[in-house]
């Protein structure tokens, strides 16, 4: 470019932080999740995090999150790191433990985090811990519920399902 000549200011991309994309990467990843609000904080085949904040959709009559809510969140983020440890091969769980020890209520943020506890050639353990959020310093408080999910790994992916990978390895670096 000639140095006298003034260049279009071009608008920055936005980055994988905002709420927005956020929300569009959430809707990628998982569209039962994202019609949650779950939002992603963390994606790597060593662990996943993201938070939730408990609203009437997800809530059972008492006004607290329902445990068929939590169990979702486990299977989908253990799913989603066994497919990335796996080297994106095909995943499909098999069993889902999950234990309940305090509620969340309405209008509570929750924090979930799922680890790898086995990966191996054949299966993985997966387990998932979720916390309600102390509304004062927005650090983890009481731990709610935790989760054992084992997943049968390393099976063939169909040809038809070739791209399921895509948004996970899109999304991977941006967090």
């Amino acid at each position: 470019m000639d140095r006298g000549a003034t260049a279009t200011p071009r608008k920055p991309a936005a980055p994988a932080t905002t709420k927005e994309s956020r929300a569009e990467m959430m809707a990628e990843l998982d569209s039962p999740l994202h019609a949650l609000g779950f939002e992603m904080e963390e994606l790597s085949p060593s662990g996943l995090a993201g938070r939730l904040l408990v609203t009437p959709t997800c809530c059972q009559p008492f006004k607290v999150l329902h445990g068929g809510v939590s169990a979702p969140v486990a299977e989908a983020l253990a799913s989603m790191g066994a497919h990335m440890a796996s080297g994106y091969r095909r995943v499909v769980g098999m069993q889902l433990s999950i234990n309940h020890f305090r509620s969340a209520a309405l209008g509570d943020t929750v924090l979930a985090r799922a680890a790898p506890v086995h990966v191996g050639r054949s299966t993985q353990v997966w387990e998932v811990k979720l916390w309600k959020m102390d509304p004062s310093t927005g650090e983890k408080g009481p731990q709610i519920a935790e989760s054992r999910v084992t997943l049968l790994s390393n099976l063939p992916l169909p040809e038809e399902h070739k791209n399921a990978g895509d948004a996970l390895r899109k999304y991977t670096s941006k967090l």
